[in-house]
């Protein structure tokens, strides 16, 4: 059993966003950056994150994703449902053919089932509110970059027509040139 890149990439930009959130909303162009992760990708993990519930996006300018829950309530065994990431140690998927169809399960069948339940039961005792802590501990810093937002005026902006003096379609012009 490995995890793959997929897991990994989802939960290192989960604690991105952890870590930056109360600064706004956190943009996936900011965690590829600093996390060496695809854009696309993101995308892709953030997709999945979102119909899970474990992460809101908000539109527009200054927009981004911020978590939907408290750090503390989303475990890392959340995040790596959540991006389908196989966590199963089993030769059979847990369907007890290992062997092949109606073969039943191998010899070593419930000790991989046993650690599937151990794996599980880790990752679900670890939280984004932990891995937090602990990078901040390591020395990871937060960048307190100010938001520039252009001041928005009050009072609307209204354009003056400019007066052209030439035709305005091929009638006119025959008619200036006739």
């Amino acid at each position: 059993m490995r995890l793959t890149t997929k897991g990994r990439f989802a939960v290192t930009a989960m604690i991105d966003v952890a870590m930056r959130q109360h600064l706004g909303p956190v943009t996936l162009a900011g965690i590829s950056q600093r996390q060496h992760i695809s854009l696309s990708y993101l995308e892709q993990l953030f997709g999945k994150l979102r119909r899970h519930e474990l992460v809101d996006s908000v539109r527009g300018p200054g927009g981004g994703y911020t978590l939907s829950r408290k750090a503390e309530e989303i475990s890392i065994a959340d995040i790596i449902i959540a991006v389908d990431e196989p966590l199963d140690a089993t030769q059979c998927g847990g369907k007890e053919n290992c062997n092949g169809e109606d073969s039943g399960p191998c010899m070593t069948h419930d000790l991989w089932a046993q650690l599937n339940a151990k794996m599980v039961e880790f990752l679900d005792s670890v939280n984004l509110k932990g891995l937090v802590e602990q990078n901040l501990a390591r020395g990871v810093t937060v960048e307190e970059v100010a938001v520039t937002r252009k001041p928005v005026s009050p009072l609307p902006v209204t354009a003056k027509p400019i007066k052209v003096k030439a035709p305005n379609s091929v009638f006119n012009l025959a008619q200036t040139l006739g």
